[in-house]
């Protein structure tokens, strides 16, 4: 098989445009909404970035055209690789943020916030890299204890809402290129359908989303454009400098984050290996092994050169595989986006392209994140994707009750995060704040043991439930799970060794599905299954 191909021009733009969502929903996130600065998003962040696209997308060539050479074929696609999209949105929300609030509440400087939240984001990011590379050795194991459904329901409630709802808000903020560009992608993805002139329909839904932001800035409509400074002094090189002492400073965070980082990390790891399944369903059967420990060796080595996002194989083989792509796309990735990072040069195309543009193109993505929650898994374990989202959904409004509060103590001058402020809110609306904060806390594990007792008890295996509940209990008793403490600027987790009421809560609900044999009969009369 040829190195490049005619096809592998194709892939390229199917795959660089998705690494360019990605980009811009990562500019977005750290210099909008965490507001680091210039030189720590472009001169450490990116370059660190780069490192983890070559390491993965050079080894996915090299092993098409290995596995292309042993079965003398010419068919062989690359995997796809890039910016792992979940964990951005994620780590953003749940690890940098909090960290940040943290430290500016106890008194320090927002420069000096934004590097302890980075620092938060670097250890997240090594520890979900090194959770992916050991745990390619024993992925079938977790695979099997775990119910599908049990994972995929916590990624279809981030889809449904960090990523869907999100920008779900945004489009009705600004209709006019919301609801063209949501149009757009919803016929290209739904309708299946191809413009004329064979051009590529992520590209047609940017370019239009691009001319109506910088049409509506010229003619006095909302100013989505232009994004930053065209400032020709940003271009320049920018080599990854390992952040050795960042990194070792990092680990100071490892515990108080490992209920996101542990669960995010096996997420990232079985999805993976599903995305190979899916490749050897379209004809090319890749060594699992090592495709997933480079997986986890890209996001180790992005991290260790300041990264704090995971890369990661994406889903879609097929998709790239039928137009046409191999070996030569996945390189082509690697050298072209290795360069926009390197050279800052990524600054310009955020400049002139606003994350409006492509954010039709995250809803369907979080769509398709939570539809595959429920075709993926038989039809009677969709209750257990349902409660398995309940969660992901309490931690999604418990961040826009804190954006309340938060607005609310600024416009005021008051202090909210507070314990009055969460009775307030039952005495005057009867509206349990304290259950979302509860829920927020750990709600990846939440989704997981509720989703996975669920099933359990589906399928009549009342002992099985039991055992996860007891998962909760113990998850809950280290304070892993719902357990929190309020900061003057947020909520936050509070590990402890402790016995709080969720624990009793989870102890109850497992004594009764272990009695559950012997005080219930099936619906026919029989003995239910012990």
């Amino acid at each position: 098989m040829k190195r490049f191909v005619k096809g592998d021009l194709d892939g390229f733009f199917a795959l660089g445009l998705d690494n360019m969502i990605m980009f811009l929903l990562m500019s977005n996130l750290c210099l909008g909404f965490l507001g680091f600065s210039i030189d720590l998003f472009y001169g450490r962040i990116l370059p660190a970035m780069a490192v983890g696209l070559i390491i993965g997308n050079l080894f996915y060539s090299r092993q098409a055209l290995q596995l292309a050479k042993k079965e003398n074929r010419d068919d062989v696609c690359a995997i796809p690789y890039g910016t792992n999209l979940v964990t951005v949105i994620v780590y953003s929300f749940l690890v940098m943020y909090p960290a940040q609030q943290k430290a500016i509440a106890e008194g320090l400087s927002k420069g000096e916030a934004d590097v302890i939240a980075w620092h938060a984001g670097l250890i997240a990011c090594l520890g979900s890299g090194l959770i992916e590379f050991f745990g390619a050795f024993v992925v079938e194991r977790i695979r099997k204890v775990t119910p599908r459904a049990a994972l995929l329901a916590a990624l279809a409630g981030i889809g449904v809402a960090f990523i869907g709802m999100d920008y779900v808000f945004r489009a009705y903020a600004f209709p006019l290129i919301g609801f063209t560009t949501l149009g757009l992608t919803l016929l290209v993805y739904f309708g299946r359908v191809k413009f004329r002139l064979g051009l590529p329909g992520g590209f047609v839904v940017l370019a239009t989303g691009t001319t109506i932001a910088w049409v509506m800035h010229y003619t006095g409509g909302a100013d989505l454009v232009p994004v930053g400074t065209f400032d020709i002094e940003q271009i320049g090189l920018r080599a990854p400098i390992p952040p050795i002492m960042d990194v070792i400073a990092s680990f100071s965070y490892l515990v108080e984050y490992l209920p996101i980082i542990v669960p995010m990390g096996f997420i990232n790891l079985i999805l993976s290996l599903q995305n190979i399944e899916s490749a050897a369903a379209a004809g090319d059967s890749f060594e699992s092994k090592p495709a997933l420990a480079f997986n986890g060796l890209g996001t180790i080595g992005a991290a260790l050169c300041g990264a704090p996002f995971p890369t990661s194989i994406y889903i879609g083989h097929p998709g790239w595989k039928a137009i046409g792509a191999r070996a030569g796309y996945s390189t082509l990735n690697a050298i072209v986006w290795s360069v926009v990072c390197f050279s800052g040069t990524l600054s310009f195309i955020v400049y002139f392209i606003p994350i409006e543009a492509g954010m039709a193109i995250l809803i369907w993505i979080g769509i398709m994140m939570g539809t595959q929650a429920f075709q993926a898994t038989p039809r009677h374990h969709a209750p257990a994707v349902i409660i398995g989202m309940v969660p992901v959904l309490a931690a999604y409004m418990a961040l826009g009750i804190k954006h309340a509060l938060f607005v609310g103590g600024a416009v005021s001058g008051k202090l909210l995060f507070n314990a009055q402020t969460t009775d307030a809110f039952v005495e005057l609306r009867q509206f349990y704040a304290d259950g979302a904060f509860a829920l927020e806390q750990g709600w990846v594990y939440t989704s997981i043991v509720l989703s996975a007792a669920t099933i359990c008890i589906i399928e009549r295996k009342f002992r099985h439930a039991s055992c996860w509940f007891l998962v909760g209990a113990g998850l809950s008793a280290i304070g892993f799970m719902h357990t929190y403490e309020f900061m003057p600027t947020d909520v936050v987790g509070h590990l402890s060794l402790s016995l709080p009421k969720w624990t009793w809560g989870y102890l109850v609900l497992a004594a009764i599905m272990f009695i559950a044999p012997w005080i219930t009969l099936n619906n026919d009369g029989a003995d239910p299954p012990v």
